[in-house]
């Protein structure tokens, strides 16, 4: 199965392609430039793995929650080849798919992902949801004191937490990684598993998970 994988729900802007078991990815430091980026990188991307975008089986995107300029590109893009191609894109939920490329130990593990300013989205994670690939959708929303008090006993995992992670020292047991192993590659094994149920006439249904509103002019609400 030949998949093409887009990432770029927060500080970071990765694509992947799965041709016969064989990842290519690149990833690009232009992530708030992801409008102008991310078409290139995926040009490059396929013409590294010798594939023709007609020969894609399906495409994936990470769905968020994140930024919501970020998410809105990377959706729109890869809904866009889907349509032409006559493909199914399936959609990987950000939080899980985060917390499941974690390469260290084996307990639980939360991801986060800011909100807004002093506002965070996490969830958690027990092990043996991360091994099976089945996850529960209950994403929180809080502040870094709120979330520095939930993550007690977890791995946390996430990118440019620049407030909370002072907070975490002080907590018992948790410890923080930067999600720099968090890419377009780590969708893989979640889009294998949902491809044999994805459908080219599902397309229409498939939707950024913002998690807010954006209204105009005022801000995210």
């Amino acid at each position: 199965m030949n998949i093409l994988a887009i990432e770029c729900t927060h500080a970071a802007l990765s694509v992947a392609v799965k041709k016969d078991g064989a990842v290519t990815e690149l990833k690009s430091a232009d992530w708030w430039k992801a409008a102008e980026a991310l078409v290139p990188l995926i040009a490059e991307v396929m013409a590294q793995s010798n594939l023709r975008n007609q020969e894609l089986d399906c495409i994936t995107v990470s769905s968020g929650p994140g930024s919501f300029t970020s998410l809105r590109i990377g959706m729109s893009v890869a809904k866009g080849m889907a349509y032409g191609l006559g493909i199914p894109l399936i959609p990987v939920p950000t939080m899980p798919a985060m917390a499941s490329s974690y390469p260290g130990g084996a307990g639980m593990v939360m991801a986060v992902i800011q909100a807004r300013k002093g506002e965070y989205y996490y969830a958690a994670y027990i092990p043996e949801e991360l091994s099976s690939g089945v996850w529960h959708d209950e994403v929180l929303r809080g502040s870094a004191p709120e979330v520095a008090v939930a993550a007690q006993g977890c791995a946390v995992v996430g990118r440019q937490l620049d407030e909370l992670v002072p907070l975490l020292a002080g907590c018992s047991a948790a410890e923080y990684a930067e999600a720099d192993f968090f890419s377009a590659g780590a969708l893989f094994p979640a889009v294998e598993r949902l491809c044999k149920t994805a459908d080219v006439a599902g397309l229409d249904n498939v939707v950024p998970d913002y998690r807010q509103m954006f209204i105009p002019n005022t801000g995210r609400e």
